[in-house]
Protein backbone atom coordinates (compact mmCIF):
# COMPACT_ATOMS: atom_id res chain seq x y z
CA UNK A 1 0.00 0.00 0.00
CA UNK A 2 1.45 3.63 -0.80
CA UNK A 3 1.90 5.88 2.00
CA UNK A 4 -0.41 8.63 1.89
CA UNK A 5 0.73 12.28 0.41
CA UNK A 6 2.72 14.52 2.39
CA UNK A 7 0.90 18.64 2.14
CA UNK A 8 3.99 19.48 0.29
CA UNK A 9 3.49 16.72 -2.85
CA UNK A 10 -0.41 18.13 -3.34
CA UNK A 11 0.99 21.54 -3.89
CA UNK A 12 1.66 22.95 -7.32
CA UNK A 13 5.45 23.23 -7.89
CA UNK A 14 6.72 27.05 -6.92
CA UNK A 15 9.77 25.36 -9.36
CA UNK A 16 10.19 23.82 -12.45
CA UNK A 17 14.25 22.81 -12.97
CA UNK A 18 14.87 19.27 -11.84
CA UNK A 19 17.99 20.53 -10.09
CA UNK A 20 15.42 21.95 -7.97
CA UNK A 21 13.28 19.22 -6.55
CA UNK A 22 13.98 16.55 -4.77
CA UNK A 23 11.69 13.17 -4.78
CA UNK A 24 8.86 15.46 -7.37
CA UNK A 25 8.33 18.24 -4.85
CA UNK A 26 9.66 21.71 -4.08
CA UNK A 27 9.75 20.96 -0.12
CA UNK A 28 13.71 21.58 0.20
CA UNK A 29 13.23 24.77 -1.99
CA UNK A 30 10.90 26.19 0.24
CA UNK A 31 13.24 24.88 3.32
CA UNK A 32 15.98 26.58 1.36
CA UNK A 33 14.23 30.05 0.23
CA UNK A 34 12.99 30.23 4.36
CA UNK A 35 16.09 29.81 5.33
CA UNK A 36 17.79 32.30 3.69
CA UNK A 37 15.09 34.42 4.43
CA UNK A 38 15.88 34.36 7.79
CA UNK A 39 19.73 34.21 7.56
CA UNK A 40 19.50 36.93 5.34
CA UNK A 41 17.08 39.45 8.31
CA UNK A 42 19.80 38.21 10.78
CA UNK A 43 23.13 39.47 9.11
CA UNK A 44 21.52 43.14 8.55
CA UNK A 45 20.27 43.12 11.88
CA UNK A 46 23.95 42.03 12.94
CA UNK A 47 25.35 44.75 10.05
CA UNK A 48 23.07 47.35 11.42
CA UNK A 49 23.94 46.61 14.96
CA UNK A 50 27.35 47.54 13.89
CA UNK A 51 26.09 50.49 12.57
CA UNK A 52 24.36 51.63 15.54
CA UNK A 53 27.52 50.96 17.97
CA UNK A 54 29.34 53.74 15.45
CA UNK A 55 26.57 55.71 15.28
CA UNK A 56 25.75 54.75 11.34
CA UNK A 57 22.74 53.06 9.69
CA UNK A 58 23.51 49.78 8.78
CA UNK A 59 23.72 50.76 5.31
CA UNK A 60 26.20 53.54 6.35
CA UNK A 61 28.50 51.11 8.29
CA UNK A 62 28.29 48.81 5.09
CA UNK A 63 29.58 51.84 2.58
CA UNK A 64 32.47 52.62 5.42
CA UNK A 65 33.61 49.35 5.69
CA UNK A 66 34.08 48.60 2.27
CA UNK A 67 35.62 52.13 1.41
CA UNK A 68 38.11 51.20 3.78
CA UNK A 69 38.41 47.80 2.41
CA UNK A 70 38.48 48.64 -1.22
CA UNK A 71 40.61 52.41 -1.41
CA UNK A 72 44.06 51.07 -1.15
CA UNK A 73 46.27 54.16 -1.92
CA UNK A 74 44.51 56.44 -4.36
CA UNK A 75 41.25 55.99 -2.76
CA UNK A 76 37.92 54.03 -4.07
CA UNK A 77 35.25 55.57 -6.60
CA UNK A 78 31.81 55.89 -6.32
CA UNK A 79 31.04 53.18 -8.64
CA UNK A 80 33.22 50.66 -7.32
CA UNK A 81 31.76 51.10 -4.20
CA UNK A 82 28.21 50.69 -5.01
CA UNK A 83 29.12 47.04 -7.39
CA UNK A 84 30.98 45.69 -4.71
CA UNK A 85 28.13 46.39 -2.70
CA UNK A 86 25.27 45.71 -5.33
CA UNK A 87 23.39 48.46 -4.92
CA UNK A 88 22.82 51.60 -6.80
CA UNK A 89 25.46 54.67 -7.48
CA UNK A 90 23.08 57.05 -6.62
CA UNK A 91 22.08 55.33 -2.98
CA UNK A 92 26.28 55.45 -2.37
CA UNK A 93 26.38 58.87 -3.54
CA UNK A 94 23.76 59.88 -0.51
CA UNK A 95 25.20 57.70 1.89
CA UNK A 96 28.82 58.98 1.16
CA UNK A 97 27.56 62.89 1.21
CA UNK A 98 26.10 61.85 4.84
CA UNK A 99 29.60 60.43 5.73
CA UNK A 100 31.76 63.19 4.39
CA UNK A 101 29.69 65.83 6.53
CA UNK A 102 30.37 63.31 9.87
CA UNK A 103 33.64 63.45 9.05
CA UNK A 104 34.45 59.79 8.11
CA UNK A 105 35.23 60.09 4.44
CA UNK A 106 36.95 62.76 2.11
CA UNK A 107 36.27 62.88 -1.44
CA UNK A 108 39.05 64.13 -3.93
CA UNK A 109 38.92 64.79 -7.56
CA UNK A 110 39.44 61.97 -9.86
CA UNK A 111 43.05 62.66 -11.17
CA UNK A 112 42.12 60.58 -14.57
CA UNK A 113 38.37 62.01 -14.44
CA UNK A 114 37.37 65.35 -13.03
CA UNK A 115 33.75 64.35 -13.01
CA UNK A 116 34.61 61.72 -10.11
CA UNK A 117 35.92 61.34 -6.90
CA UNK A 118 37.96 59.53 -5.00
CA UNK A 119 36.61 58.31 -1.58
CA UNK A 120 38.86 57.21 1.56
CA UNK A 121 38.39 57.37 5.05
CA UNK A 122 39.49 59.73 7.70
CA UNK A 123 41.40 58.82 10.68
CA UNK A 124 37.93 59.35 13.42
CA UNK A 125 36.52 56.33 10.26
CA UNK A 126 39.70 54.15 10.85
CA UNK A 127 39.42 54.46 15.00
CA UNK A 128 35.84 53.62 14.48
CA UNK A 129 36.08 50.53 12.93
CA UNK A 130 38.59 49.35 15.00
CA UNK A 131 37.13 50.25 18.06
CA UNK A 132 34.28 47.98 16.64
CA UNK A 133 36.74 44.93 16.60
CA UNK A 134 36.66 43.94 19.81
CA UNK A 135 32.49 42.85 18.89
CA UNK A 136 32.86 42.37 15.29
CA UNK A 137 35.50 39.57 15.33
CA UNK A 138 33.61 37.43 17.95
CA UNK A 139 29.83 37.74 16.29
CA UNK A 140 31.53 37.48 12.62
CA UNK A 141 33.09 33.63 13.85
CA UNK A 142 29.86 33.23 15.83
CA UNK A 143 28.29 33.96 12.23
CA UNK A 144 30.18 31.29 10.23
CA UNK A 145 30.96 28.62 13.40
CA UNK A 146 29.21 25.70 11.97
CA UNK A 147 30.84 26.10 8.23
CA UNK A 148 34.31 24.30 7.66
CA UNK A 149 36.53 25.93 6.05
CA UNK A 150 35.91 24.46 2.27
CA UNK A 151 32.42 25.32 3.03
CA UNK A 152 32.81 28.91 3.73
CA UNK A 153 34.93 28.73 0.36
CA UNK A 154 31.94 26.76 -1.77
CA UNK A 155 29.30 29.40 0.15
CA UNK A 156 30.82 32.44 -1.40
CA UNK A 157 31.48 31.28 -4.48
CA UNK A 158 27.45 29.89 -4.64
CA UNK A 159 26.50 33.31 -3.16
CA UNK A 160 28.42 35.24 -5.56
CA UNK A 161 26.26 32.95 -8.34
CA UNK A 162 23.21 33.93 -6.79
CA UNK A 163 23.64 37.58 -6.29
CA UNK A 164 23.89 37.75 -10.05
CA UNK A 165 20.39 34.93 -10.48
CA UNK A 166 18.63 37.27 -8.08
CA UNK A 167 19.22 40.46 -10.38
CA UNK A 168 18.06 38.06 -13.32
CA UNK A 169 15.05 37.30 -11.26
CA UNK A 170 14.40 40.65 -10.41
CA UNK A 171 14.89 41.70 -13.56
CA UNK A 172 11.74 39.05 -14.62
CA UNK A 173 9.74 40.34 -11.85
CA UNK A 174 9.63 43.41 -13.05
CA UNK A 175 8.77 42.46 -16.52
CA UNK A 176 5.83 40.33 -15.19
CA UNK A 177 4.55 43.20 -12.91
CA UNK A 178 5.25 46.14 -16.15
CA UNK A 179 3.23 43.05 -18.74
CA UNK A 180 0.55 42.63 -15.74
CA UNK A 181 0.16 45.74 -14.01
CA UNK A 182 0.47 46.38 -10.47
CA UNK A 183 -2.79 45.74 -7.69
CA UNK A 184 -3.05 48.74 -5.39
Amino acid sequence: MKAPKTPDETRPLTVSRPELLNDGTDADFRKLIHATLAFSARILNIRDGFGNILGLTGSQYSILISIIRLQGADGVGVNAVAEHLHLSGAFVTIEVNRLVASGLVTKTPDPEDGRRVRLQVTKAASQKLESLLPVQTPINDALFARLTHSEFNALGTIMSKLVGNADEALALLDFFIARNGTKS
